[in-house]
């Protein structure tokens, strides 16, 4: 590991997939190699949970978290509160999720998805881990959604590869949630993005790359991977008019507040 490389966390990755599931020790090396010396990898089907959590154990940098994705939620077992408290009890599971809502191209499964994504909410309040919240196409019932069940009773959560619309954006905000960068906001048209990131608080702020799906440029088009959580950091600091390693330090102290187990094993290790 280089230790002269300001440190970062890629906060959501994809590791148990096809595409880097065959090289997981070389991802890893090179993900702290550039820096990225945290990274949660996300299981999006609970059949899989086994897989994604012997990922976590198998690599000390690496925590994971689960949930239903919302393009599977028509397709899967609706999760269980109580199954999802189980999976919590790991001591790297560190979120709940990914959850949500996608109408762009499973709007038939709504109904379904907002039930999923209830569910959802009320192991991250059981459990005291944040939500990781996927919105595509669903903007006005993401946000009431997540409105009306934070006044039922309180949460914390991160909107994941926050692409969404600035109305979405400060809905969140004002919730205390928090928004994700991801190499989309390094498109070159990506520049209404990177308007609605400068006018969030900084504090409000985490990076990560999806991986491996939406590489930053030079890599766009390709796999992605963590080690390109670099390449967004440098566009990020770019958009807060900080140096990279203030940007680093700072969205990683955001993680740590959020991801607060992921920060606790941090310590004690």
């Amino acid at each position: 590991m280089t230790d002269s490389r300001p440190q970062i966390v890629d906060s959501h990755c994809h590791l148990d997939f096809d595409s880097l599931a065959g090289e997981l020790p070389e991802v890893v090396a090179r993900a702290t190699a550039a820096g990225v010396t945290r990274m949660v990898t996300i299981c999006t089907r609970l059949r899989n949970a086994p897989a994604v959590r012997s990922i976590a154990e198998a690599h000390g940098p690496v925590f994971w978290a689960a949930g239903t994705h919302p393009m599977s939620a028509a397709d899967e077992p609706l999760a269980r509160v109580a199954e999802l408290e189980a999976l919590a009890s790991h001591p790297k599971f560190v979120g709940i999720g990914e959850t949500g809502l996608d109408y762009h191209y499973t709007a038939e499964s709504k109904a379904i998805q907002q039930e999923s994504l209830r569910i959802h909410i009320e192991a991250a309040r059981r459990t005291g881990l944040p939500l990781i919240i996927h919105a595509r196409d669903a903007d006005d019932d993401m946000a009431r959604i997540l409105t009306e069940e934070y006044r039922a009773g309180s949460y914390t959560c991160v909107m994941h590869c926050f692409s969404s619309t600035p109305a979405l954006a400060q809905a969140a905000l004002d919730l205390g949630f928090y928004l994700s960068m991801s190499g989309i906001a390094a498109f070159p048209k990506s520049q209404e993005l990177r308007d609605i990131f400068a006018a969030a608080p900084v504090e409000r702020v985490l990076l990560e790359t999806d991986s491996p799906y939406l590489a930053p440029p030079p890599h766009r088009g390709k796999r992605n991977e963590p080690a390109y959580t670099a390449l967004t950091a440098k566009v990020g600091a770019e958009v807060f008019g900080l140096s990279y390693a203030d940007f680093a330090r700072q969205t990683s102290a955001n993680f740590d507040r959020l991801f607060w187990k992921a920060a606790a094993w941090a310590k004690a290790a």
